[in-house]
């Protein structure tokens, strides 16, 4: 796993959703939007309970299981300040309980919807996607 760059950390803690890109073994894509966190130099999102018609058994989860590879896309759509950081990575679900807890204190910090929502570890899988390589791309430099 690599590190952030301080304006690769500083965009992804400005930014509130990405899109996630996963992909089935044999390759065939499955992009959705998320909200995420950022703790140390991953980022974490959970499935919570909006409504789905299983918590275990979304194509996302599927897909990691079969292909860890995953890309998000964060982006800025204000002309005024285009920009967009790319993180390709490795994705898994989170089995260590502690850093679940952990994790799960800083989406509800970052996302207050969270709060009402118990969000346990035995049914709600959370993901973790280390960064291997980013992409930080700006139309025009930050002021």
């Amino acid at each position: 796993m690599n590190s952030f760059t301080p304006g690769e950390q500083a965009f992804v803690d400005r930014h509130r959703v990405a899109r996630l890109a996963t992909a089935e073994l044999l390759g065939a894509l499955h992009v959705i939007p998320i909200v995420y966190a950022r703790v140390g130099d991953a980022v974490y999102f959970i499935i919570d309970d909006k409504p789905k018609h299983t918590h275990t058994g979304l194509k996302r989860l599927r897909n990691i299981e079969q292909n860890p590879r995953a890309a998000l896309l964060i982006d800025d759509d204000d002309w005024t300040s285009l920009a967009y950081l790319l993180i390709h990575g490795r994705a898994a679900v989170v089995v260590d309980r502690e850093q679940y807890v952990r994790v799960l204190s800083a989406l509800r910090q970052r996302h207050p919807q969270y709060r009402a929502m118990p969000l346990p570890f035995d049914s709600h899988p959370m993901v973790r996607i280390a960064h291997e390589r980013c992409h930080l791309w700006q139309a025009a430099p930050e002021r």
